[in-house]
């Protein structure tokens, strides 16, 4: 990645599709060694459904039902993965209150084009983010929405942390989820979530 050309660094690399996710396909076929070669930054899940994954500054986390994020071995599956080198085009300070509704939409305010895809990461320190994980799944694997109504909940109160996420365009929807997709992980590296 030292050497990667700056057109491959703005590279969303993703593996499969958001489509064959929801329809149960939870058998990865990409490893995380694979996913780190194309960035330092992004998100998804497991083989099985097992859990939701953060990257951070090249470091992989898998975040399972337990609420605990766990460094992730190279051989891991992802059946759903986007990942990117994060090389911030815009720095923007935020400091005002605001829900979450807000935030998008001051976020979508600051979008140059809504036909392109965005990185966001968001550090700072958050009066309360709301995060699930979901537990692995076994064959025959049901569709998303079935599986997900076994999911842990985590509430974070005045919790450091950052948001890592995309915002895709909506004519990408199926292959990717249109809009905002976005996972947390704690300052600490010890919790987060989708």
């Amino acid at each position: 990645a030292a050497g990667a050309s700056q057109d491959s660094r703005d590279t969303l690399f993703q593996a499969s599709t958001i489509t064959a996710l929801m329809n149960g396909v939870f058998d990865g076929s990409t490893t995380y060694r694979e996913l780190g070669e194309h960035g330092d930054f992004g998100l998804g899940t497991f083989n099985r459904l097992d859990g939701e994954m953060v990257e951070l500054d090249g470091r992989f986390y898998q975040v399972k039902t337990d609420g605990v994020a766990y460094p992730v071995n190279d051989s891991a599956i992802a059946p759903f993965a986007d990942v990117t080198f994060f090389d911030a085009d815009k720095k923007i300070s935020f400091n005002q209150s605001s829900n979450l509704t807000q935030l998008q939409n001051f976020l979508l305010s600051e979008m140059p084009s809504k036909n392109i895809f965005y990185a966001i990461r968001l550090d700072g320190t958050f009066d309360y983010v709301k995060t699930r994980s979901v537990p692995p799944q076994s064959k025959p694997y049901p569709n998303l929405t079935i599986a997900v109504k076994n999911q842990s909940i985590f509430q974070f109160y005045n919790q450091s942390g950052t948001i890592v996420g995309f915002w895709s365009p909506s004519y990408v929807s199926g292959v990717n989820v249109a809009g905002y997709h976005v996972h947390f992980l704690t300052t600490d590296k010890k919790a987060g979530g989708h």
